[in-house]
C-alpha cells in the first residue's frame, strides 16, 4: 500500500463543540477519515449520542464533556484524552454563539458572552491543547472562522468581531507554533442550513440576500465542511499554516450576481 496523505488512520481528533451543527459534521468527517474522534461539549446527551455515531465507524471516542469558559473542563478532557488515546494529534474549535442585536442597543453581557465563547474560548482550548502538541513536537490546530472574519453582517457587530478576532488569532498562533511543529489554520464556512437557521434561511430578507449572494444559488450542506476539516488535519496540509479556507459556494468572490 502507498501513502495516502488523507488517510487519518492513527490520528486522535478532539473537536470542541463537536456535538451540533458543524461540530458534528466536522467530528463525523474526521472519523470517516480514519481518526479516533472525541466530541466534546456542554450537554452530556449530546456527547453521547455523537460518540454512539463515532462508534458506529469503528473509531475510539471518549464520552467527556466541556465548555470553552472553563479552562479546568478543557484540561481534564485533554488530560482524559491522553490517559484514555496516548495522545492528541488534532484540536478542532467549533465552539460557537451568536445573538441578533441592533449595535446600538447590545447589552454589555451579550457582547461579552459572544467574545468570550468565539474568541477566547477559542484561544483558552488553543492553549490547552497546543501546550501537549508543543511537547510532543507536533500537531494541528483547527479554527472556525466566518464570512464575518472578512465582511460585516448587519446586527451582529459581536459575532463579526469575534470571528475577524478569530482569523487574526488563527494567524498569531501559527507563525508561533508552526516553527514548533504545530500547524494553526481555520475554515470560514459560508451559509449552511441547520437546524437552528433553516427559518431564517427559507423564510425572511436576509436569507433571499445570503442566497443571492452565493453564486452556487443553494446553501450548503454541513457535511460539504467534512473535506477542508481532514485536508488541513493530513499530511497533505503539512506545509499549510495560518491561512483560512473559505467553504462559501463562492459568497467572497461574489458581486454582482444578475
Amino acid at each position: 500500500m502507498g501513502f495516502k496523505p488523507l488517510d487519518l488512520s492513527g490520528r486522535v481528533a478532539v473537536v470542541v463543540g463537536g456535538t451540533s451543527g458543524i461540530g458534528r459534521a466536522l467530528s463525523l468527517g474526521l472519523a470517516d477519515a480514519g481518526a479516533d474522534v472525541v466530541a466534546s461539549s456542554r450537554r452530556e446527551d449530546a456527547v453521547e449520542t455523537v460518540a454512539g455515531e463515532i462508534e458506529e465507524r469503528g473509531r475510539r471516542c471518549l464520552r467527556v464533556t466541556s465548555d470553552v469558559c472553563d479552562r479546568g473542563s478543557l484540561q481534564a478532557l485533554l488530560d482524559a484524552c491522553v490517559a484514555a488515546l496516548g495522545r492528541v494529534d488534532v484540536l478542532v474549535n467549533c465552539a460557537g454563539r451568536t445573538k441578533r442585536t441592533p449595535t446600538l442597543d447590545m447589552a454589555d453581557a451579550d457582547w461579552d458572552a459572544i467574545i468570550a465563547t468565539n474568541l477566547t474560548g477559542t484561544l483558552r482550548a488553543s492553549q490547552v491543547f497546543a501546550r501537549h502538541m508543543l511537547e510532543r513536537g507536533s500537531g494541528r490546530i483547527i479554527n472556525i472562522a466566518s464570512l464575518a472574519s472578512y465582511v460585516a453582517l448587519t446586527e451582529v457587530a459581536a459575532y463579526t468581531a469575534s470571528k475577524a478576532g478569530v482569523a487574526g488569532l488563527t494567524r498569531s498562533m501559527a507563525i508561533e507554533w508552526g516553527p514548533r511543529g504545530v500547524n494553526v489554520n481555520a475554515i470560514a464556512p459560508g451559509v449552511f442550513r441547520t437546524d437552528l437557521n433553516k427559518a431564517l434561511l427559507d423564510g425572511t430578507e436576509r436569507g433571499r440576500e445570503l442566497l443571492l449572494r452565493t453564486p452556487l444559488k443553494r446553501f450548503g450542506d454541513v457535511s460539504e465542511l467534512a473535506g477542508a476539516a481532514v485536508f488541513l488535519a493530513s499530511e497533505a496540509a503539512s506545509f499549510v499554516n495560518g491561512e483560512i479556507i473559505a467553504v462559501d459556494g463562492g459568497f467572497l468572490a461574489s458581486g454582482v450576481n444578475q
